[in-house]
């Protein structure tokens, strides 16, 4: 895995926790920015054909 690849996952994984803490949390702006943060890296992973599976897709 390159560190291109790593590095995207790795921000996945952050947005996901940061997300799911807001929603926790019941911080409804941090979701929506957590959610946007999550939908452009999402977006990113498949433009350069990184495989993401998460439990929060």
């Amino acid at each position: 895995m390159d560190a291109f690849t790593a590095g995207l996952l790795q921000r996945i994984r952050a947005a996901e926790s940061d997300l799911t803490y807001a929603r926790e949390t019941g911080d409804d702006f941090l979701a929506d920015v957590e959610q946007a943060e999550l939908d452009d890296l999402r977006r990113l992973a498949e433009e350069h054909g990184v495989e993401v599976s998460t439990a929060n897709a």
